[in-house]
């Protein structure tokens, strides 16, 4: 069950419309998606984490994903796996969401 990258890119691409309440910064940029894969039968699945496990607006991402894969015409359902290992950090984050909340 391994999708292509173009596959990959776009529903990557698609989740970065994903903008973390907290933070304002996409969650794609913010390393929190460690993976995305496609079954045949147009299963989304999203490995995400977030940046506490106490975060009150996990499910507001989570609703926010789904939301936003199903707009692919390639995808019929969304499955989001929130896990805490590897336990994110700001090492996650990509140049553009470091610079754009000033972190070094």
């Amino acid at each position: 069950m391994a999708i292509d990258q173009d596959m990959k890119d776009s529903m990557l691409g698609t989740l970065e419309n994903v903008i973390d309440p907290e933070l304002g910064i996409d969650i794609v940029n913010l390393g929190l998606v460690y993976d995305v894969d496609l079954t045949d039968e147009g299963l989304a699945i999203v490995t995400m984490t977030l940046t506490s496990m106490g975060c009150p607006l996990g499910p507001v991402i989570v609703d926010q994903v789904n939301t936003a894969l199903n707009e692919l015409p390639e995808v019929k359902e969304v499955k989001v796996d929130i896990v805490w290992q590897p336990a994110w950090s700001k090492d996650n984050m990509s140049r553009y969401a470091k610079m754009a909340l000033g972190i070094r």
